[in-house]
């Protein structure tokens, strides 16, 4: 069983950064390929970005990709999401997820454990 939590968010003005982090336990972190989703008041959640085992291989939804960088630190058991160039529309809950197969995967159920989320909330 993989535990996840998510640390970093909170209010920035628009054009700001944030840098959200997830810290694993419970598990072999280098096991599970990572991902980022978001979920904003009234809508879906949707992908963001993933990372593979390693590092190696990184994917990003269309809206984010250019502004937002994920990786991670295997020693540290930890998964990061640097945001820049914030707009209104980044608003949502951000979580972090693990799943357990690696590859280009960005659906919801494809993931195996999920964190409970940490708030970012972009000021126009």
């Amino acid at each position: 069983q993989v535990q996840l939590v998510e640390s970093g968010g909170g209010l920035v003005q628009a054009g700001g950064s944030l840098r959200l982090s997830c810290a694993a336990s419970g598990g072999t972190f280098k096991n599970y390929a990572m991902g980022w989703f978001r979920q904003a008041p009234g809508k879906e959640r949707e992908f963001v970005a993933r990372i593979s085992r390693g590092g190696g291989g990184t994917l990003y939804s269309d809206s984010v990709k250019g502004t937002f960088i994920i990786s991670r630190d295997n020693a540290k058991n930890t998964v990061y999401l640097q945001m820049n160039s914030l707009k209104p529309e980044d608003t949502a809950v951000y979580y972090c997820a693990a799943d357990r197969n690696d590859g280009l995967r960005r659906r919801v159920r494809e993931y195996d454990y999920w964190g409970q989320g940490t708030q970012v909330t972009v000021a126009s």
